[in-house]
């Protein structure tokens, strides 16, 4: 199943997080490269952080979608990190997510290219060997 995310869907998501983590404070933002780019960017503005090229120390880490985990799990022991993505694709645990999405849900963000989207699909579920 192929599920198409808006910029308007994004924008409501960023509002989101904005409002879980207003009270909290931050080292930086740090997006996961290159699905947490955008969020990162985004965030930035809204809360007033300064982007950090790598994750550090309470810092909020951001990425697009927690699928399997081995991305955000590398991460995971920064010290009061505080950890967010626009879809998960099981219950959260230790990280949060403004949405829950099916496990066979191949989610396109806006900012991808809408003409690869069967064959970005094909190669990432070969690499992973998720077939």
């Amino acid at each position: 199943m192929i599920s198409f995310f808006t910029w308007s869907e994004f924008d409501k998501s960023v509002d989101h997080i904005s409002k879980e983590c207003k009270f909290l404070e931050f080292s930086g933002i740090y997006g996961i490269p290159r699905g947490g780019l955008c969020l990162a960017v985004a965030l930035s503005h809204k809360l007033k952080l300064n982007l950090i090229s790598e994750p550090k120390k309470n810092s909020l880490i951001v990425d697009d979608i927690y699928e399997t985990g081995i991305t955000l799990s590398s991460l995971k022991n920064i010290e009061g990190a505080t950890f967010f993505v626009l879809f998960s694709k099981i219950k959260p645990t230790w990280w949060n997510t403004v949405h829950i999405s099916e496990k066979n849900e191949w989610i396109v963000f806006p900012w991808e290219n809408t003409l690869n989207v069967h064959s970005d699909r094909n190669e990432y579920i070969n690499k992973r060997g998720l077939s």
